[in-house]
This record gives C-alpha cells, structure tokens and sequence, in this order.
C-alpha cells in the first residue's frame, strides 16, 4: 500500500478539524468576550529509509538522510487573548476590560470561572439586588463573595469606578462608597485556561493561579469602562483567507489520495 495515502489521509482529517476550528470562530463574531483560535500542527513520524553513513572505501560521509514524513496532525490550539472592540451602549450594568484581567464568576458552590464577558444583570437577593451574568451565576468581588447591592440604592445612580469600586449617588447628591469591588484577576499563563462555553473559563495547573489585581499581585493593572462591551475579537476577512487557505489544502489533499489511486490502477493493469 502506497505511504501517500495514508499521508494525504491525514492531511484531509487535519484540514477538516482546522476548518471546524475556523467556523466556530465565525460563528462567534458577534459574541461580546470572544476569543478567537488558530490550529497548530505537527508533523508525524518519518521512516528512514536510508541513513547518512560514512563509506568505509573512501571514507566520504554521506551528505543526507533518505527520509519519507507520514504525515500531520493537529496539536493544540492557541487562543488570541488581544482586546476585541469595545462597543459603547450607555448601559450601567454593561462593562468592558482594558486590559489583561478578567471578571471572577461564581460558577457554582466549589467552582470559580472567568470571563471577559461583562453583559451583566441584576438579580433579587437576599437584602437586595445581586450582580450576575446573563446566565444568573453571580459576579465575585474583591473579598471572594458574590456582589449586592443594599436595596436603597437607586441603581439608575450606581457607577463603577475604574479599579472596580462600586459607587453611588446619595439622595443629597453626594457620591458615597458602597464598599463593594469587582475583582479583577489575571493569569501567568491565560494560554493554559480551559474553555467551557458560554464565555467562561477555568484556571488549570497550566494557566497558574489566578492573580488578584487589587492585592498588588501584577505588575499592569486593568481598568474597568462602564457603559461598554468588549466585542469578539473576531476578524471576519482573516477567518475567510484561513478559510480559503484550509479548503484547497484539503482539496490538493484530495488530489494526491486521486494520483496515488490512479498510480496503483497503473500498476494494476500492467498484466492486461
């Protein structure tokens, strides 16, 4: 059986999980956090079929191996962790990151998640209102506790300083501290964080433990802007010339899987 198309094999399923990579990207164009991912490849193992050795007569060294690759595969996909567009919406519950940090969420009881995703709700609690996520999980604050607002508070008035203090306007017109703070954390390694779908994230042995900002645990300190969104970040004509580029390797794939079986037919037919 001809090594090539094994080899073109592999190619193929390669492209084919590069291009599933690429469509999720487009997919998430507009969806606010967003980051986008590149595949990354490695090729497989190569028969030697012939090794680079000294001529015993002459002693001359062979200038170069004679080796035949088997082929590709995928090997990890690298996140694009730069900052998308920050859309303004003029909404006091909306608000962006500038900067590396993420927003902590409180998943569950045991489980903390991250997100730059920061399209954020209201919802009732005990004693007052309770900042969440659109999907309800509560927003962390400084203190590791999920974020609420007393119940006197005019929410129309609340802002949000850029370190993450939470303000509010007294009936007097007077700003007053509410004594409440986002937490803004980072990671050593975001590469290593693991997705787990709807914007979040979770820390692993590989992206480090998480790095409060307010704690004076990094060196660049992020800032909180109100009344905005960060974007996908998600180029549209980048993502269509991967496309493009992913679907003729998959084609010339194709067409060696084509010339390897019209080169066996050949050989086939010798005793015709």
């Amino acid at each position: 059986m001809m090594r090539s198309l094994w080899t073109a094999a592999s190619g193929m399923t390669a492209q084919q999980t590069n291009v599933d990579l690429i469509a999720n990207n487009l997919a998430n164009v507009n969806t606010a956090g967003f980051k986008k991912e590149r595949m990354e490849f490695k090729s497989l193992l190569y028969q030697t079929m012939q090794r680079a050795t000294v001529d015993p007569g002459t002693g001359v060294i062979g200038p170069s191996n004679l080796q035949v690759g088997l082929g590709v595969r995928p090997i990890a996909t690298t996140r694009i962790f730069e900052m998308g567009n920050l859309e303004r919406t003029d909404n006091n519950l909306d608000f962006a990151i500038n900067g590396s940090a993420f927003f902590a969420i409180q998943r569950n009881l045991d489980t903390v998640a991250y997100s730059r995703d920061g399209n954020f709700r209201l919802s009732v609690a005990d004693g007052g209102l309770m900042l969440v996520t659109a999907e309800g999980f509560p927003i962390l604050g400084v203190d590791g506790e999920p974020i609420i607002i007393p119940g006197e508070v005019n929410i129309t008035t609340m802002g949000v300083l850029e370190d993450g203090t939470i303000m509010f306007m007294s009936p007097e017109g007077e700003p007053e501290d509410l004594g409440l703070q986002i937490a803004l954390v980072q990671f050593s390694n975001p590469q290593g964080l693991e997705a787990i779908g709807s914007n979040l994230f979770l820390a692993t042995a590989s992206s480090g433990e998480p790095l409060m900002e307010a704690d004076g645990a990094t060196t660049q300190v992020s800032e909180i802007l109100q009344g905005f969104i960060e974007m996908s970040n998600v180029q549209l004509a980048e993502e269509m010339v991967r496309l493009i580029i992913a679907q003729r390797a998959y084609e010339i794939n194709s067409r060696a899987i084509q010339a390897s079986d019209d080169m066996l037919q050949q050989a086939n037919n010798l005793r015709r």
